[in-house]
Order: C-alpha cells, then structure tokens, then sequence
C-alpha cells in the first residue's frame, strides 16, 4: 500500500496521529475535538506553561471544558510538547499559530515560518499538513510550500498540503452553541488529493466541509468574512458619531432598522475592534494588494473609522466628568471590562487598552475591572493587574466606562452608584428612563 492511499486509510479509520501547532484559543479546541473522536493528538507549543497544563489535563481555555480534556489526557488519547522533533511521529499536522503584524503594521509571518521549518525538519513522505493560521492569499503557495518541497519531497504525490481557515470565535460554544464540531470549515488544497484527503479529515471534525480551489481561494475567504464584519462596524461606528453630533440615540435607529425583514443585517457601535481577527486580518489583504498596483480604499477607510473609536470614548468621559464640573486629570476612573467581547478572558487587541492608555496620558487614575481577566498587558509591555468591583469603589470613582457588557455586571447598581457613566455597549438599555438619564451613551 502506497503512502497515499494508507494516509487516507489512517484518516477514515482515525487511526492516524494528528499533530496540532499552536495551543492557543484555535489549536487546543481543535486538538481536543480530534482526540475525543478517537484520533491520538500531539499539541505542540512554545509554552511549557502551557505544555504542563495540557498534560495535566487542566484546560485554560473557556471553551474547551477541563473536565474532557482531563478524561482525553488521562485515556493516553492527548498530551502536548516543546519538543518538535516528536512532529516526525503524525501523520497530519495542522498549524494554529499567531499572524500579528508588525510594528508598521504589515504582516508578521515569523511563526508560520517557524511551524513549517520545524516540520520539515523531519517531514515524511505520507503526511499531510493543514495551515489554519489566518493570513494573506498566496501564503500556503509561497511560503509553505516551497520549504516542504525542500527536503525532495513533491506537494501532492508523496506529501500532501492544504489551507483551511480557522473559525473559532471565543465564548461562541457557551453562548451561542458554534463550536469546532458544527462551524464549516473551507478547505483549499495544492492539488485535488491535497483537498481530498483535508476533507476527509475535516469531514470528521465537523459537520460540513466546503472544498475551494485552491489554497489562495480558502485564504481569501477568511479575510473577506471578517472584512466584511469590519467595513460594516466601521459604519455603524461612523454613523454613532454622526448621530452624537445630531443629539439622536444611534441604538434606537439600528434597533428601528433592524425592525426590517430583508435586506438590513444588524451591526452594533462600539468602542472600538478587538480580538485576533476583525483589527487585524484587514491588513493582510491590502498589504497584499499593493503588489497588484490597487489600493483598497473601502478597506483601508473602514480601519481608520475603527480606530478612531477609543478617542471617542475618551471625549465622552471628558464631556461626562465636564457636568460635574471636573477634569480627566486627577480624576478616578472605572473601566468595566478588559476583555474584547462579553464573557470571556479573551483581552487580544481589546479597545480597552487604547481607551486606558488615553485616558491614563491626560492624568487619570484608570481602574480596570474585569470577572473574567485577572492580569494583562498593554500594547507597550506594561502589566496590569485588575480590580475587582465594589459598591465602594462604584461611590469613590468619578465616572465608570462600560467597555464589555458581561453579563456579570449589575448594571443597575453600576448607574445608580457611579456618579457618572458611560456605556459604549447599550448594556443600560433596559433600566428605567431615570436612571438612564445620567448615562453618555456611544
């Protein structure tokens, strides 16, 4: 039996041995959805933080109950690893590593590189790597490919290569009820096997597969689903600022046009982009365009909207501590919420630590608060420790910022007890005319 045909065999039968780069909010689900549908599952991370949990069956990711990883752990099916050479041992390797971008704002492919160099190092014929990383079309092509190709292997006859982007979007388990096992998953392989064989294995993982072209076709398809989120919050949050200067509640007239049964999809304003996506996957794709001689200016205007967000929220603090007659400086001010998004510790490129850092440059006392988010650091390094929320503190601070609406919050003693408030998230809309009378809203 040749290599090919006994991949495909290992796969259906899930006997193969599935390798996972990147622990992080994308690997670890993935990593323990194939362990629990009977696959044997190396995670590979640079953490041995991480590493140590994994293998203690401890979770410290909030969709991925630790309860299951600890029977998977325990039942020999998952463990996890610094050690790379040990990527020899599996027969399909997904990569879920971090694409930032730099500090000029390209994109930062070091530990895609990273990942691919260190599984050709012992790359055999018979296995399959998947790329899920996030990242500009052309990736899997020119960036992956040539260096498994290094080694005297060919893509598609003796080792197979395919791009499917992630789809995690943190707390949607809990919440909402998408998880790894019920979330689509796009697969664009170098060659008709290549996809063949990343289908059977997604087929397996959830509960429907979609089959591209190509890998560019999957890599393009990720970016335009959180373009498209991006360009139409950016619109929303350019609208709330009209409506601010009009003196008209920008939420009433979504929640009035939301009213219409076809042709209005609802989006919400907001403080500004967070999470690892929408602030982020933007830029890989005009930095690529600028090598087709186009500059996409829908793109490019939707983040500078975006990111004029965080300014906003200051001036409304300003304007809020003005009616008291008070300046920012010198002023205490409460910030409820690190996190990007409600009821998650998920805090990667929150509006929070812009809003934090203005308000801490023009001299106030900023007091973060957050259930969920114990520790975290800002943009330049700086480490933050949070506070928790009192009645106390509620009546000694000179206004609080609703940031993320968790839902832990009482907001009702928030707005009764703060001197002033202002909610960037409509979380004070069901509480009486009264005391919303006292709330800045976006």
């Amino acid at each position: 039996m040749d290599t090919n045909t006994n991949l495909q065999r290992q796969i259906a039968e899930r006997s193969a041995r599935v390798g996972v780069i990147g622990m992080g909010y994308v690997g670890l689900p993935m990593a323990v959805r194939a362990a629990d549908l009977g696959f044997r599952v190396i995670g590979f991370d640079v953490s041995s933080e991480r590493v140590a949990l994994i293998n203690q069956g401890q979770s410290y990711i909030g969709d991925v109950p630790a309860a299951l990883l600890g029977r998977l752990h325990a039942a020999g099916q998952i463990e996890a690893t610094t050690d790379v050479a040990r990527m020899a041992e599996c027969d399909l390797l997904v990569i879920c590593v971090p694409t930032p971008l730099n500090q000029t704002r390209d994109p930062d492919l070091t530990f895609i590189i990273a990942a691919t160099e260190a599984i050709a190092a012992s790359l055999r014929p018979g296995q399959l790597v998947i790329l899920e990383s996030t990242t500009y079309p052309g990736t899997t092509h020119e960036i992956v490919q040539p260096r498994l190709e290094a080694r005297g292997w060919t893509v598609g006859q003796e080792i197979f290569l395919a791009f499917s982007p992630e789809r995690i979007d943190p707390g949607q388990t809990s919440s909402k009820g998408w998880g790894v096992e019920n979330t689509p998953k796009v697969v664009g392989g170098v060659t008709p096997r290549c996809t063949e064989l990343a289908s059977l294995f997604y087929n397996q993982i959830t509960n429907r597969v979609v089959p591209v072209s190509s890998p560019a076709a999957a890599e393009l398809t990720k970016l335009f689903e959180n373009i498209f989120r991006a360009v139409n919050i950016a619109l929303v949050n350019e609208l709330a600022l009209l409506c601010d200067r009009m003196g008209l509640n920008v939420w009433e007239v979504i929640e009035a046009a939301a009213t219409k049964p076809y042709g209005f999809m609802k989006f919400t304003p907001g403080p500004g982009l967070g999470g690892h996506c929408i602030p982020i996957d933007p830029f890989y794709l005009t930095w690529k365009a600028r090598e087709y001689d186009l500059t996409t200016r829908f793109i490019e205007l939707a983040g500078e909207i975006n990111t004029q967000m965080p300014r906003h929220v200051h001036d409304l603090v300003v304007r809020a501590l003005n009616r008291q007659r008070k300046a920012l400086n010198g002023s205490r001010i409460i910030l409820l919420g690190v996190a990007y998004k409600p009821d998650v510790d998920d805090y990667r490129e929150s509006p929070a630590l812009k809003v934090l850092e203005l308000l801490a440059q023009d001299g106030a006392e900023v007091i973060p608060c957050d259930p969920h988010v114990t520790t975290f650091t800002s943009h330049h390094g700086q480490r933050y420790t949070t506070t928790p929320l009192s009645a106390d503190l509620l009546r000694e601070c000179d206004c609080a910022v609703i940031i993320t609406n968790h839902s832990a919050f009482a907001y009702e003693e928030i707005v009764r007890l703060a001197p002033a408030v202002v909610d960037t998230r409509n979380a004070t809309a069901h509480l009486a005319p009264e005391l919303r009378a006292k709330v800045d809203l976006l």
